[in-house]
């Protein structure tokens, strides 16, 4: 048989079937209705393999979509003109649901106070508002029959070593809301840590045009306190914005900043590696080893130095920490002073292992404050070669902070060491309010010319 006839065959047996096909609907459509109509004209002419894959013509709704029954939508957090902050949680069988921060909203936390509760309306939500509150960045959680929830209404969060937080953005300051201005880009790395013994992530904040630009930067690391993680300057501390603003003004150098996991377990721990002390432990507190540091100068600095296009002189590096991280800049600093020309220290100082120990018995002198951090350090803390290119070594710590005095015995120290420290002394405590403004006041006095330095060595 012929090809030119089997093609033929194949062409006349199709037309019939698609006019036989077209009798069929037009039947159906007399008899059954236009709905049974169409279903019929939908299948002529369409290949056998697609009728037998075909969906269905009415479907099931997918699940989770047009089968739950409706419920409210609260927005949570609603910030108000006048800076007073709603939060809402839709719990309809709760019988108790009361907010949580670490301190950061003025007035709730704190160890001893009791949880602010919020109220319940008819339609199961229920709801706070406090306030007014300076503008800042707040963590909170719900806590709802004992159980902590983030805020599943707002997508942005805050992470801890031990935990996560809902973060509530309140604007109004000039530090760092987010404006019309270049930005820059914060980014979660990681890298191998050979000291630790696995990998450890950190954010770097790369200014604005440094992917379209051939540019060499200087480069400023920033350390977090007790209980946070690389995380936190860039999402609670609004690093990223601070810097993007001082920029945008022209009152900070561009540069790259580098936040790293000050803890070395819980969600700093390397990942891969055996665990060597609790979540909540400090690292480098006291005169005892400190594996942060230890990671920081073997590892992470390197990687820095070949991942990013950054100036790796003296002149061009930097380092600032808070509260636990204070503590850490200075045991990282001092020892390797050749290497920073710029040290920050916020809320923080020489801070002993004793603290918050049991005091000595009665008629027992207490022992020199850092007495044992200094003979640690004595080499570094009289290496007068090195204190000549040390540019700025800058303190700031609020009046009602309870480091207050462990800062004053810091610079108190130094001095007796030939060093010339700022000391700022501002309103507040150990709170984010302060932090952002310390990194504002610090980061634009970082990579100036030498002009406008200020020593931070006797000559």
């Amino acid at each position: 048989m012929k090809p030119i006839t089997i093609r033929r065959y194949v062409r006349a047996n199709r037309m019939l079937m698609e006019s036989t096909m077209r009798r069929i609907f037009l039947r159906t459509l007399s008899l059954s209705g236009v709905v049974a109509g169409l279903i019929a004209l939908a299948t002529v002419g369409v290949p056998e393999r697609s009728l037998s894959a075909a969906a269905p013509a009415i479907q099931a709704p997918a699940q989770g979509r047009g089968s739950a029954p409706s419920v409210p939508t609260p927005t949570s957090p609603e910030v108000q003109a006048d800076r007073r902050v709603t939060f809402r949680i839709y719990a309809p069988d709760a019988q108790k649901v009361e907010l949580r921060s670490p301190g950061d909203i003025p007035g709730i936390g704190g160890r001893g106070v009791a949880l602010p509760q919020l109220t319940k309306n008819s339609e199961g939500v229920w709801e706070g508002t406090f306030g007014p509150v300076p503008a800042g960045a707040y963590r909170y959680v719900f806590v709802v029959n004992g159980l902590t929830v983030v805020d599943s209404r707002n997508p942005m969060t805050s992470q801890t070593n031990t935990t996560v937080y809902s973060l509530a953005v309140v604007p109004g300051s000039d530090v760092f809301d987010t404006k019309s201005v270049a930005h820059g880009a914060v980014a979660s790395v990681y890298y191998n840590s050979t000291a630790l013994g696995g990998i450890r992530r950190a954010h770097v904040y790369t200014p604005p045009g440094y992917e379209t630009s051939r540019d060499r930067y200087p480069v400023f690391y920033l350390l977090h306190g007790a209980g946070d993680v690389d995380d936190s300057w860039s999402s609670v501390g609004r690093a990223g914005f601070i810097l993007d603003n001082l920029i945008a003004a022209n009152k900070a150098k561009p540069m790259i900043v580098v936040m790293p996991a000050g803890h070395t377990n819980g969600a700093g721990a390397a990942l891969g590696a055996k665990s060597t002390l609790g979540p909540q432990e400090m690292p480098g507190i006291g005169s005892g080893p400190d594996p942060f540091v230890n990671d920081f100068m073997t590892d992470l600095m390197p990687y820095v130095e070949k991942t990013y296009r950054v100036l790796t002189d003296r002149q061009s590096r930097a380092i600032a920490g808070l509260s636990m991280g204070g503590n850490q800049t200075l045991n990282i600093a001092i020892p390797h002073l050749d290497k920073f020309a710029y040290v920050g220290v916020y809320s923080s100082g020489i801070i002993s292992s004793a603290r918050g120990a049991a005091p000595p018995p009665a008629g027992t002198p207490a022992p020199p404050f850092g007495e044992a951090w200094e003979k640690q350090n004595l080499a570094a803390l009289d290496n007068a070669a090195n204190k000549r290119g040390l540019n700025l070594l800058w303190f700031g710590t609020g009046k009602d902070d309870f480091l207050l005095d462990t800062t004053k015995n810091t610079v108190a120290l130094l001095k007796k060491h030939g060093f010339n420290p700022v000391f700022h002394e501002s309103e507040g405590g150990h709170t984010w309010l302060n932090w952002r403004d310390y990194l504002s006041q610090f980061a634009p006095q970082l990579f100036q010319s030498a002009d406008r330095q200020r020593t931070s060595s006797r000559p």
